[in-house]
């Protein structure tokens, strides 16, 4: 057995197509040198979605846009003495929507700049 990874669609693909042509699962495994709990997973996954691929989006959502991530960056570049809670005050009242002082500071290493 091979260790772990992903396997990519194209592979989850060819998996499929050999299972579809009427090999046996365990055959199928022991070809691409993966635990046959995995193909057969994928093979379930297959039959009740009709699809192969993997889902994305399992993690945290974001709480500002790339937008609004720039204008964090700007609003503090326009006035390098201001705090970070002075930039979240500033951009609560521009979208009326709260974020922390830590995720301004967070927005601002990523732009390049330090919190005060």
């Amino acid at each position: 057995m091979s260790s772990r990874y992903h396997i990519d669609d194209f592979m989850r693909g060819r998996i499929i197509g050999k299972i579809e042509e009427g090999q046996k699962i365990t055959d199928v495994a022991r070809e691409f040198d993966i635990a046959h709990s995995v193909v057969s997973r994928l093979w379930k996954s297959f039959k009740t979605t009709g699809m192969c691929s993997r889902r994305h989006g399992g993690g945290r959502v974001r709480s500002t846009t790339p937008a609004k991530d720039r204008y964090i960056v700007l609003s503090a570049k326009r006035n390098r003495r201001t705090t970070a809670q002075q930039v979240a005050n500033q951009f609560l009242a521009a979208s009326r929507k709260q974020i922390s002082r830590k995720t301004v500071a967070r927005r601002l290493r990523l732009g390049g700049l330090y919190a005060r």
